[in-house]
């Protein structure tokens, strides 16, 4: 559980970093990708 939980931060934060360096179009998408990371890394994906 623990290690889910650091790929899952780990994960949204290099998104939150590439996010960063996109436009503001961009950023939504980024913000999809971070939850479609979260949702696999929950169900073992």
């Amino acid at each position: 559980m623990l290690k889910k939980m650091v790929l899952i931060l780990v994960a949204g934060g290099l998104m939150a970093g590439a996010a960063a360096c996109n436009t503001v179009k961009g950023v939504g998408r980024d913000i999809e990708s971070v939850g479609q990371a979260g949702d696999d890394a929950m169900h073992g994906h």
